[in-house]
């Protein structure tokens, strides 16, 4: 539904986003993750036509953005960041107004309205002034005219920003079940949100794209991803940890605390064992030494030490 292609945006000499590619399919939530000026804001600008790319292609439904604009953006639904409303308008009529401006009159605009509303909760203020509306009304009335014409592709940029956490979890829900039937594309800075909605993740820094895969992909990258965690009793802990070390396949032992009669810490492996079997070989020691184990588990890689590991601060 959204193919990317060696995109390029340049503002003068600088290099905003250099040489992006990804496609996303029907079905598909793709988190658009990284820094603040990595080149979020204007990969999904240049995706939604809002700008042209310095170089580079974009189709949306298979249609060229650059070729064919009005028809590429006749499937595609967007929400801006800090996306404008008319504040004198009524919930209703805004949504009718941004209906009609889709090219729906009628007892089309009038479905696709009530749709919406339904959609996204907002019929208890239907006839309300937007300008009476809390900020969590007016970010799903934002989002409402987004959706306004059904369409098969949604950009979303920074969707659940500033809304509270009862109104994030409204947004998420309703983003991961669009998602089944739509192809979806979100910027946040929000790692959690990646976990609760996405089904792909990007992540993009200083305008390349530098790691996409599913949230446990990249999980994986994270420094220690796989280690296993344990505490042991029974033993001296400097004893027990000398023991650890002599089983093959094991890297690095990183101690957490080691007393006279216990130790807990993680147990880092080469690529010569799996996490599974190692665990299973620290469990047959420790029943061998007739030692106590009270933990025993393998540890998952988090998103956030990914995005640091991965990204560079020197963006502004």
């Amino acid at each position: 539904m959204i193919q990317v292609k060696d995109l390029r945006k340049m503002f003068g000499s600088k290099v905003a986003v250099d040489g992006v590619t990804f496609n996303v399919k029907r079905g598909e939530v793709l988190g658009f993750l990284g820094p603040n000026g990595a080149g979020k804001s204007t990969t999904m600008r240049m995706v939604t036509g809002y700008f042209n790319p310095t170089a580079g292609s974009v189709l949306v439904g298979g249609v060229d953005m650059l070729e064919k604009p009005e028809l590429a953006k006749s499937c595609l639904g967007y929400l801006p960041e800090n996306a404008p409303l008319y504040s004198d308008m009524s919930v209703v009529g805004f949504l009718g107004f941004t209906a009609e401006l889709r090219g729906l009159y009628g007892a089309a605009k009038m479905k696709a309205v009530d749709r919406a509303l339904d959609t996204c909760f907002l019929d208890s203020v239907r006839n309300q002034s937007v300008d009476t509306l809390s900020k969590g009304y007016r970010h799903r009335t934002c989002f409402a005219q987004s959706i306004i014409h059904d369409p098969e592709v949604l950009i979303l940029d920074e969707p659940t920003d500033g809304l509270d956490p009862n109104q994030k979890h409204e947004v998420r829900n309703l983003i991961k079940r669009m998602g089944e039937t739509k192809a979806i594309v979100f910027s946040t800075h929000i790692l959690e949100e990646v976990e609760a909605v996405c089904s792909r993740a990007i992540i993009i820094d200083h305008g390349k794209i530098v790691a996409d895969g599913t949230p446990a992909d990249l999980k994986r990258r994270a420094p220690g991803a796989d280690a296993i965690h344990v505490v042991i009793r029974g033993f001296a802990g400097s004893g027990i940890r000398a023991e650890l070390e002599k089983i093959i396949g094991v890297e690095k032992i990183e101690p957490k605390s080691c007393d006279d009669s216990s130790f807990s810490g993680r147990v880092l492996s080469t690529h010569k064992i799996k996490p599974s079997e190692l665990a299973l070989e620290i469990a047959a020691l420790v029943s061998a030494k007739s030692w106590k184990l009270e933990e025993l588990h393998r540890e998952e890689g988090r998103l956030d030490e990914v995005f640091r590991s991965i990204t560079r601060s020197d963006v502004v």
